[in-house]
């Protein structure tokens, strides 16, 4: 199963890289695209949740790489909910 790294960058301007067991990022995120906080959360929910079943169905046990990384985006997510003008950029995809 081919993995990805998709590298975003917060309101406050801190880069993170965050890891996916499945190309599936790419049906939710564009490289350049910015979205607001709970877009980007509401996405990465889905997608990371997709990619980990996707584990689950080839391996029969989730990725639980992907739901930590899914952790992490929403403890990273926090702090910028309240903000209604905060975005968090997609900055690329790497493979």
């Amino acid at each position: 199963m081919p993995e990805m790294t998709f590298r975003v960058r917060w309101p406050d301007g801190k880069e993170t890289d965050c890891y996916s067991p499945s190309l599936v990022i790419r049906d939710h995120f564009t490289p350049g695209q910015d979205y607001p906080v709970r877009e980007f959360l509401e996405k990465a929910d889905t997608a990371l949740t997709d990619a980990s079943e996707r584990v689950r169905a080839r391996y029969g046990f989730p990725c639980s790489r992907a739901l930590g990384q899914l952790q992490a985006i929403r403890q990273a997510s926090a702090p910028f909910l309240n903000q209604s003008d905060a975005q968090v950029r997609v900055l690329s995809f790497s493979y």
